[in-house]
């Protein structure tokens, strides 16, 4: 398919929903929140693929613990200017801090689950002293 043909692709709000496994009202959501764009044809909307590649980063990065504020604070920054060194640079700032913040996040789980373990063993021998 060439690039042409790929631009010219577009979906409707159930194409979406279906794919992604979301509700039609999550996406109208995020065209609320000036995350997607789609066009309009009447009240009908019809998204496009950079909409689909934008929904498919906002799930992800919805998973990875980005607020939505991140996420349009990153898109706004590749539509500014895609080859800005000064753009690029706030953008991987945005990406360290929120790698440091996983980090933490994860190191914050691993002592809470040695502490569960540890409390787990302890009832587990408590009981074994109680029979």
């Amino acid at each position: 398919m060439s690039e042409s043909q790929l631009q010219q692709t577009t979906y409707s709000i159930s194409d979406l929903s279906k794919e992604f496994d979301i509700t039609t009202r999550s996406i109208r959501f995020y065209e609320d929140q000036g995350l997607l764009k789609p066009k309009r044809r009447g009240q009908t909307r019809i998204y496009s693929l950079k909409d689909k590649v934008r929904l498919k980063l906002i799930l992800r990065g919805k998973r990875l613990g980005f607020s939505l504020a991140e996420t349009r604070r990153l898109f706004e920054l590749y539509d500014a200017d895609k080859n800005s060194s000064s753009q690029l640079h706030t953008m991987l700032e945005l990406v360290e801090e929120k790698k440091v913040s996983l980090q933490q996040q994860m190191d914050d789980i691993k002592v809470v689950l040695m502490e569960l373990n540890s409390a787990e063993q302890q009832c587990r021998e408590a009981l074994k002293n109680n029979t």
